[in-house]
């Protein structure tokens, strides 16, 4: 029953594997990989030397930490605020309306966006009858891009982390919060004294266990949403891989940049998972 299935991780995973030999070749179309001479790691000693890979690698630490602290934080309270709902339908019906982003491409999301935010957007029609403000070129401003990536990305998100925190609400002993009642506690100090600590491990885990995705910056959405304008602030590892391999052709550079990320990734996803079994007893196997 599993032969199909690694038939496939071989010829779609493992196989592709080869091409990272980029890496360390001078690659010449006529000879081949195998056939182009070897490079050694001048590649990687370019990619350092080059001052635009500082700027990449700041662009996409920035915009990720941005994601990760809102897509952490917007969950959290959205899923206290529906917790505190007693109508049951009207809790359910909430719930699905914000899990229903999560199943949208980026592919559809970013021209939603690029007509929201665009100067003939309704954005910018509301602030010129409201405020009598000039239009402003959001998506083609390096003041913008940034909190318009964070924004859009967290409604996109915060329903599925919701879902989480949901789901981790209903294992809290309601005999806790009934002696809380027989006490006399209000709502928030029962959210301070029982919910919140009965979600912390959850919080904590995921949390955790984001920290791995610090180097991706969500490729999709910026390679969408982008353009020229905002490359000092907007590009990031991944846009910049496809710039040089698929648009420059210059895949020597573009396999030494991904192979160090891919590197870099593999030991934050290690570390990681040794903090959330270190703080939160988390494991996989």
């Amino acid at each position: 029953m599993l032969l199909p299935l690694l038939i496939l991780i071989g010829i779609f995973n493992i196989a592709p594997m080869f091409g990272i030999v980029l890496a360390f070749k001078t690659f010449n179309p006529s000879k081949g990989i195998l056939g182009s001479p070897w490079a050694g790691l001048a590649h990687f000693q370019f990619v350092i030397q080059n001052p635009e890979s500082l700027i990449i690698l700041k662009n996409t630490l920035i915009i990720a930490a941005m994601k990760i602290s809102a897509g952490l934080v917007a969950p959290i309270l959205f899923a206290l605020m529906l917790n505190e709902i007693r109508v049951r339908w009207f809790k359910r019906s909430v719930q699905t309306l914000v899990y229903l982003p999560h199943f949208l491409s980026w592919v559809i999301l970013a021209g939603i966006f690029r007509d929201i935010f665009g100067l003939e957007g309704i954005i910018n029609q509301s602030l010129g009858k409201l405020f009598q403000m000039e239009p402003i070129m959001f998506l083609g401003s390096n003041d913008w891009f940034r909190p318009i990536l964070v924004l859009t990305d967290t409604w996109k998100e915060f329903g599925f982390g919701t879902i989480i925190y949901l789901a981790a609400l209903t294992s809290i002993n309601p005999a806790l919060y009934e002696a809380a009642d027989i006490d006399g506690a209000s709502r928030w100090r029962k959210m301070r004294h029982i919910t919140l600590p009965g979600i912390a491990t959850t919080i904590v885990v995921l949390a955790t266990l984001s920290l791995n995705g610090v180097l991706n910056a969500g490729f999709d959405q910026v390679f969408n949403m982008y353009n020229a304008l905002v490359y000092d602030t907007g590009d990031i590892i991944d846009t910049y891989v496809y710039r040089m391999g698929l648009v420059s052709a210059q895949y020597e550079i573009a396999t030494a940049i991904g192979l160090a990320k891919s590197i870099v990734s593999f030991i934050l996803i290690a570390i990681t998972y040794g903090l959330a079994y270190r703080f939160a007893n988390y494991r996989i196997f």
